[in-house]
């Protein structure tokens, strides 16, 4: 039986579709329930990418095949667009589609969609369930929401340190780098408080980086003044234009640019030339909220009787593309426990 997607975009990362509607198919394996349930996907982000797609896939399993759904998608595009005005704009376009179409639960992924979209509608009769927030859900007024419930994406900074020490054992030294996004402020306490476990290291680099020139400037100084660096936040880096510099350009320059380790907390950033990560799994991330959505929609709970958390599973990734450059040495046991990238993703 085929399912009808109809997805709402705003826009790619890449361009390829412009503003408008797009239908896809799919064809789940479904047995039962009968009812079959409308879920509204809402990502701050776009698709294709790592991050946004393994969320919705770990969700879809985490649902399970035997559920009629029929879903629609709305993509904010919030890395490539993250004005206020933009944003507020898709808040209104979504909030417009949830009040028409009346889904029996709303999947919200990341920040953006927690305070533009979820926000909207606290105690109120639909459902959301939510993944990726770095944030607390008080900060967006969903804390003892009745009708609110998710997973918070929480990352595995001390894991990636310690792995980040085994492939180069002499680092001493290094730096963080952010953007201007909000997010990444809740991120920068948690980092804080996780440093102590590590007093022989020497933190540099917490104030954001607004421009492109500024962030290549600042890697570069950096090739002299520090042993590693963590890329963090690269999405709201500005060109000269003042427009988002995508971060697989981002990250493509700094490979070619910096020969310093460097780590971070995401799958697609080591694809993308980032040396290693201990990932926060989107489709781990996803998979919760897929079970929390079938605990909701057929097994009947509210979602203020499932407990807020985070995951804990983890993954250790490294690009030996990366460590050749770098002139590191790999224990062969590390590469065994690890997801080893050989290429860059551009050289495919």
């Amino acid at each position: 039986m085929l399912v009808l997607l109809v997805a709402l975009v705003s826009c790619s990362s890449v361009g390829k579709k412009e503003q408008g509607l797009f239908l896809e198919t799919f064809s789940p394996e479904v047995a039962a329930p009968n009812h079959t349930f409308k879920i509204l996907h809402v990502m701050s982000y776009h698709s294709p990418w790592i991050w946004t797609d393994g969320q919705f896939s770990g969700f879809q399993s985490g649902l399970g095949t035997d559920v009629k759904v029929e879903y629609r998608t709305v993509q904010m595009n919030a890395k490539n667009n993250s004005s206020e005005d933009w944003l507020k704009s898709k808040g209104d376009e979504i909030e417009q589609l949830i009040t028409e179409w009346k889904p029996d639960l709303v999947y919200t992924t990341d920040d953006e969609a927690q305070q533009y979209v979820t926000s909207r509608f606290v105690h109120s009769t639909t459902p959301f369930v939510f993944s990726g927030v770095n944030r607390q859900p008080a900060f967006y007024g969903l804390d003892g929401a009745s009708n609110v419930t998710g997973v918070l994406e929480t990352e595995h900074f001390a894991e990636n340190i310690r792995l980040l020490q085994e492939l180069a054992p002499n680092v001493r030294k290094i730096a963080l780098v952010f953007d201007d996004a909000p997010l990444w402020e809740p991120v920068i306490a948690r980092i804080r408080k996780e440093t102590d476990k590590f007093p022989d290291i020497q933190w540099m680099g917490w104030e954001p980086i607004l421009s492109y020139k500024d962030y290549q400037s600042k890697i570069l100084e950096y090739q002299s003044q520090v042993d590693a660096i963590g890329i963090i936040g690269v999405f709201n880096f500005k060109d000269s234009s003042g427009k988002n510099v995508h971060y697989t350009e981002v990250l493509k320059w700094t490979a070619e640019n910096s020969m310093l380790p460097d780590f971070s907390f995401w799958k697609d950033r080591v694809a993308h030339g980032t040396l290693s990560a201990v990932t926060v799994s989107g489709f781990e991330q996803g998979f919760q909220a897929g079970k929390m959505a079938r605990t909701i929609i057929v097994e009947g709970k509210q979602p203020s009787e499932l407990e807020i958390r985070p995951t804990k599973k983890g993954e250790a990734i490294i690009s030996l593309a990366r460590a050749n450059k770098l002139g590191l040495k790999l224990k062969s046991g590390l590469l065994l426990d690890s997801l080893v990238y050989t290429r860059y993703e551009w050289e495919k």
